[in-house]
């Protein structure tokens, strides 16, 4: 009865999703208050529907009901409490159902967020909104359903994937999602705007915090991601360039040109047609991202799907939203003008326009490097892969350059700068970013390390980011400062100001983390057997003991290894080979002694004899690893301190009172981003 209440549920969601979709945009376009009002309870009940859907299916797992198919295919008697929870979308009917769910509540959540914006307008969100879920609710319904019966019910379940019973797994998909899903909103507001014709400021300054939101929780879920294939899959890489890794990844960057951009419509008036269409762009990608992972056409340890109806579906979804949104953009477009913001060649709207156009020509180069094989195994039948050569070649060179303006930007002025001011603002900042730089070099060379051309300007970048911002905030805080005076300047700044602060430094600090990561770091596969020892980076390894051990689901051989270096004392490091009883899988554990400085990574691969005395054994010291987790938690971090900026609310209820063609807000918010 259970399975059955969830499907229930979808249906009314369909059906209160199909009335938020119709009644409130024609209550807008006729001026029918009562069914403008219908808006926000629709919302509500949806979301309640979708949550009550979502509880079915997780009492499911949690009572081990093996008459649904789905709860057969993906849990297990022996599975974990936690990984019960991320069995609920570790299969893709139900990543489709927690999809939906996510829709819903930001649905919700702008239904009551909005209550001081225009209820024509807001209708028209909702109701954007609401035709996105009416596409997802009939795919779970009719293509998707996670709550299908099993008949007869199935005597024990298959269980869990063993690469997804981590705990990363428990947050990532959530967060990433959230991310994905969030930038609907920022979509729906744009199309809004577009339908009703006022491409006014207004808009952009109400999406905003909408799109940090999002932002900053597929910055959350791409961190997790990224964590999780650094210790799970056990080759001790952080970044594949993996197609459906690049299918969050592409969003994201977008999603931050959509930021920047939305800074100069809300400030200046300027970029409203690129501010639209970063909106549509974002949220397309974000549905791409869905095909590619859903429709079986790749081959990855995140892809679920293989069934072609489902990814015909997906595609023609993709085809109906982008297409109608694009028709819209185009009908609009002249219309837009260029606004009312004019500015010099060297201004800050000058470098946030370039930021714009090197970030979205980079997800365009992911983009094509992800889509190309795709079309020619369609075309052709060739088979081909697009691995990191590429990448680095195209993605970098527009990358970097990004990087380089970011303390231009930061410290330029709106309309006009000066460049000797620039100058005097960043010559400290560009000289000790060099100096670091070529005393790294000597030192390398030195020490006989091999730093390549290419780490050494990844360190310069990273430098400049953070010693540029760092500049940026004595200059704010302390530069001419007046005795006793301090706590007021400090005071007076912003929250979105210092989320600014946060993520240009954590942009930094990863940049530098990750350029001395890849240049410094060692690495060496072997064969050990017991009692054997080799030198890795500096480092001692000892292969002491191999024994078998348990978990709840799956039985192991657990290696120790002592490590040890030059005048520290031994510690001991325990690397797992697992195998997972219900699927027979095997899977190597890798252990990790991480410290601020390096990593020490070790796994075991296979047994080379019967007896297994032997083992492959994959040993790397990875500098500063940590300090790239930090750096993309501190961007994130950015985004939340933004979003606490009051001026978000404040800005809001201003131009509620006014009009969707309202000039650009007259307080600053140029540091919420």
């Amino acid at each position: 009865m259970i399975a059955e209440l969830g499907v229930f549920a979808l249906v009314l969601a369909l059906v209160v999703a199909g009335l938020l979709a119709v009644l409130p945009l024609a209550g807008a376009h006729w001026g029918l208050t009562g069914w403008v009002r219908l808006a926000r309870p629709a919302a509500a009940l949806q979301c309640l529907l979708c949550v009550l859907s979502a509880a079915s299916l997780f009492w499911c797992f949690w009572r081990g009901d093996f008459s649904v198919l789905y709860v057969a295919a993906n849990s297990h008697s022996e599975l974990p409490m936690a990984y019960k929870l991320a069995a609920f979308w570790g299969g893709h009917e139900g990543s489709m159902l927690l999809w939906q769910l996510m829709l819903s509540g930001w649905t919700l959540a702008v239904a009551w967020r909005s209550r001081d914006l225009p209820p024509a307008f807001v209708a028209r969100v909702l109701a954007v909104l609401g035709w996105i879920s009416v596409g997802l609710l009939l795919f779970l319904l009719f293509l998707s359903n996670p709550f299908t019966r099993l008949v007869p019910a199935a005597p024990e379940g298959k269980d869990l994937n063993p690469l997804l019973q981590d705990p990363g797994m428990v947050l990532h998909p959530p967060l990433l999602y959230m991310g994905y899903v969030g930038f609907a909103v920022p979509f729906a507001f744009a199309l809004a705007a577009l339908i009703s014709g006022e491409m006014g400021a207004a808009w952009a300054r109400w999406s905003r915090s909408w799109t940090l939101a999002a932002w900053g929780f597929l910055t959350l879920g791409i961190l997790l991601g990224s964590a999780w294939a650094y210790y799970v899959l056990g080759w001790g890489g952080w970044w594949f360039w993996d197609p459906v890794e690049n299918a969050s990844f592409m969003p994201w960057l977008v999603g931050t040109a959509l930021l920047h951009s939305l800074i100069v419509t809300d400030q200046r008036g300027a970029f409203r047609s690129w501010s639209a269409l970063l909106a549509i762009c974002a949220f397309s990608l974000s549905l791409l991202g869905t095909f590619l992972v859903r429709s079986g056409v790749l081959t990855s340890v995140h892809a679920f799907a293989v069934d072609p109806g489902r990814g015909l579906y997906i595609l023609c979804f993709i085809v109906a939203v982008v297409g109608s949104s694009l028709w819209l953009f185009a009908w609009r477009a002249p219309g837009l003008g260029r606004g009312s913001g004019q500015f010099a060649m060297l201004s800050r709207e000058t470098f946030l326009l370039i930021n714009n156009v090197l970030f979205s020509a980079a997800a365009l180069a992911v983009l094509i490097g992800t889509l190309y094989p795709l079309a020619l195994d369609v075309l052709s039948g060739e088979k081909i892969s697009v691995g990191p050569p590429y990448f680095e070649a195209v993605f970098l060179p527009l990358v970097l350059p990004a990087l380089a303006l970011m303390g231009v930007g930061t410290v330029a002025r709106w309309k006009s700068s000066c460049a000797g001011e620039l100058w005097r603002r960043l010559r400290l900042a560009l000289a000790i970013s060099v100096a670091c730089s070529l005393i790294l070099a000597l030192a390398g060379g030195w020490l006989g390390l091999r730093l390549s051309p290419a780490t050494l300007l990844g360190v310069a970048l990273g430098l400049w980011c953070v010693v540029s911002t760092t500049a940026h905030l004595w200059q704010r805080l302390v530069q001419g400062l007046e005795k006793g005076q301090f706590v007021q300047r400090l005071s007076r700044q912003s929250w979105g100001w210092w989320g600014m602060v946060m993520a240009h430094a954590g942009a930094g600090i990863f940049v530098l983390a990750v350029s001395l990561a890849d240049g410094l770091e060692s690495r060496h596969e072997t064969t050990l057997a017991q009692g054997e020892a080799v030198a890795v980076g500096g480092y001692q390894f000892r292969f002491d003991s191999l024994g078998p051990t348990e978990g709840p689901n799956y039985d192991a051989q657990r290696a120790q290894f002592s490590v040890s270096r030059a005048g520290q004392d031994a510690w001991t490091m325990f690397p797992e080979k697992r195998v997972y009883r219900a699927q027979g899988m095997a899977l190597s554990q890798a252990a990790i002694d991480s410290s601020w400085t390096r990593d020490v990574f070790v796994a075991l691969g296979e047994p080379l004899d019967e007896q297994g005395l032997r083992w492959t054994v994959r040993l790397q010291i990875k500098p500063f690893m940590d300090w790239v987790w930090i750096g993309v938690l501190m961007m994130a971090l950015g985004a939340g301190l933004s979003l606490m900026d009051s001026r978000f609310r404040l800005a809001s209820r201003r131009a509620a009172r006014g009009s969707l063609r309202g000039q650009p807000a007259a307080s600053s918010l140029e540091g919420a981003a």
